[in-house]
């Protein structure tokens, strides 16, 4: 175990400190109390930080992720995402979403955009 000489006192360093005490809470607790803490630092932290918060942190996550991982990394994440999905939902959640989804891009679109859009898809079988 690491000392550090304080005052010629034999003092264990806050970092072995700290390993000792997370190692003893490891033991003492189950996944309940830390899903429990999890929870309550979550809100917490909701009641204490704004959307704006969360944009730029997102935003830094993805940043240092598409730093450290390449294309096939994201194509097999993305297949796990979607036959987990596929595993967990049926073809009413599908219907529902693409239902969603035509509602929002229709909201957002004009007939130029569609036009657009057949027009590039008509063009692609060529």
């Amino acid at each position: 175990m690491a000392k550090n000489n304080n005052n010629n006192n034999d003092k264990m360093s806050r970092e072995e400190r700290g390993r000792m005490g997370g190692e003893a809470t490891s033991r003492n607790h189950d996944k309940e109390f830390y899903q429990e803490i999890g929870s309550k630092g979550g809100e917490a932290t909701a009641e204490n930080h704004d959307m704006d918060f969360y944009q730029e942190i997102g935003s830094k996550g993805g940043e240092a992720t598409a730093e450290n991982h390449d294309k096939d990394f994201y194509q097999e994440i993305g297949q796990k995402g979607g036959e987990a999905t596929s595993e967990n939902h049926d073809k009413e959640f599908y219907q529902e979403i693409g239902r969603k989804g035509g509602e929002a891009t229709s909201e957002n679109h004009d007939r130029d955009f569609y036009e657009e859009i057949g027009r590039k898809g008509g063009n692609s079988n060529d």
